[in-house]
């Protein structure tokens, strides 16, 4: 080889070096979802006497999306709607419709794209969408159900105190639920995802990582040592507590599942008991989500991962005299959302309404990977920008008996089988308490709100006026 031939050579392996050295890595996601999540139920968003330290510590160290809203539901089973969503990034009813065999044929699922783009993926726990999780991701272990099994003696409860004493324990294993396998399943989702990370620090590819919680759904099962945390006397009741919602059997049925669970009519101790259930549920799953991000630190590579908690949907627990998730409350529609990584200023809160949904584009957009098809937004431009322009408006639905509108501070509820609309100020009154449907000052904005609903309805497809409510099924009754 002479002089020059040398030289040039030199140069090219030199030149190729710096290419590689400066090209960035693809960062790391590290996804964690609950289910049955309020927004409010978060130490760092400080509504609630609720211990969650660790998922504090993630708000304290990135940024906390306030108001994150699931897009509604087409069953009782609203986790079903919001996860497939989210895992095919298509907007509700074109998700409801979408032949998911296909989907997955055709490598179009969340995890089947962050594949593409380079990325090792991991699954652990809830999944309740219709696909095969082995079809889709790397590495899956432990993959449940829609939820725990619950028992007759769940249900109806507590009447009173007495009724308490003699019956059903959060702590007690003979019934199943999450202690059906012998250890809690939250504990599972824990082990499995340091496991995963273990793995994940010694592989080059970067890593997707889906670790889904079934907490805190009923039945809301938890150690006894984390129910002793919340006696009666530390658990307020809700200001919005009602002893019945005046439309409970329209908009959803007295008799659906989730709303069985506590006695008619609701009481401030059968309240009291569940949300001291509900909390302490959420606490452990908060002592396994911390020994996740410890496992992360250890596996050296938190400085280039994106930590991502979210849950599908809320819950209501009490507020306005229901139980469940099959409302349009915020309490039920809007979510935890928090997010840690790369450039994330810490500390940070970022108020622009979103979508959980948003969490597919999100990731593919940190991953380098194409957006294309999907329907909801990346998040990335309002990391760089809260000013950024997003969402004009959050709809919200279930099945065929109620629709949702907000647009700004005002937020309009639908109840077409009940021949009724709903309108609330939510920056004067945020626990959506004074309905303002009826106040002729308000008579234009609910004209306005209630045009702009109805062509959100169109724009997606919503089938309501050309499908009967009757054609839509609640969960099966037990």
């Amino acid at each position: 080889m002479n002089i020059r031939s040398f030289i040039s050579l030199t140069a090219a392996v030199i030149l190729s070096a710096v290419v590689a050295e400066s090209k960035p890595s693809q960062p790391n996601v590290l996804f964690i979802f609950a289910d049955d999540m309020s927004y409010e139920a978060l130490g760092a968003a400080d509504m609630l006497d609720i211990d969650t330290p660790n998922l504090d510590r993630l708000a304290d160290r990135g940024v906390n999306f306030t108001h994150a809203y699931n897009m509604g539901g087409w069953n009782g089973a609203i986790c079903v709607a919001s996860r497939t969503m989210m895992n095919t990034g298509k907007s509700i009813w074109t998700a409801r419709a979408a032949n998911l065999d296909a989907y997955v044929g055709e490598n179009r699922f969340w995890s089947q794209r962050m594949s593409q783009a380079g990325y090792r993926t991991y699954m652990t726990g809830k999944w309740h969408v219709k696909a095969k999780v082995p079809e889709i991701f790397d590495v899956s272990k432990h993959i449940r159900g829609g939820m725990p099994n619950q028992v007759p003696v769940g249900y109806n409860r507590p009447k009173d105190e007495a009724d308490y004493a003699a019956g059903w324990k959060p702590w007690d294993t003979e019934h199943g639920g999450f202690w059906e396998g012998g250890k809690h399943w939250s504990e599972v989702v824990g082990d499995n995802g340091v496991e995963f990370l273990e793995q994940a620090a010694g592989e080059e590819n970067p890593f997707f990582m889906y670790l889904a919680f079934n907490a805190p759904h009923d039945p809301r099962q938890a150690p006894k040592e984390y129910v002793d945390r919340y006696p009666l006397d530390r658990i307020k009741m809700p200001v919005s507590f009602l002893e019945e919602y005046p439309y409970a059997e329209e908009i959803c049925g007295k008799n659906l599942r989730d709303e069985r669970l506590m006695p008619y009519p609701r009481t401030e101790y059968a309240v009291k008991v569940n949300r001291q259930e509900y909390f302490a549920i959420i606490t452990h799953m908060d002592d396994q989500i911390g020994r996740i991000l410890a496992a992360l630190e250890a596996s050296g590579k938190a400085d280039n991962t994106y930590v991502i908690f979210s849950a599908d949907h809320g819950l209501s627990v009490g507020h306005h005299g229901l139980v469940g998730k099959q409302n349009q409350y915020d309490h039920s529609v809007r979510v935890p959302f928090l997010m840690v990584g790369p450039k994330i200023k810490p500390g940070s809160k970022n108020d622009t309404p979103i979508y959980v949904q948003d969490l597919m584009a999100t990731s593919l957009d940190l991953a380098g990977a194409s957006l294309d098809g999907v329907d909801f937004k990346s998040l990335v431009p309002q990391l760089k920008d809260d000013s950024a322009p997003h969402y004009d408006e959050i709809y919200g639905s279930y099945i065929g008996k109620q629709r949702m509108l907000i647009k700004g501070d005002w937020k309009i509820i639908a109840y077409p089988t009940a021949g009724v609309i709903r309108l609330f100020n939510l920056a004067k009154d945020p626990q959506e308490m004074k309905d303002l449907a009826g106040d002729s000052k308000h008579a234009a904005k609910l004209k306005k709100l209630r045009g702009q609903l109805e062509m959100h309805m169109d724009y997606l497809g919503d089938p309501m006026s050309s499908i009967a409510a009757s054609d839509y099924q609640d969960l099966p009754k037990k």
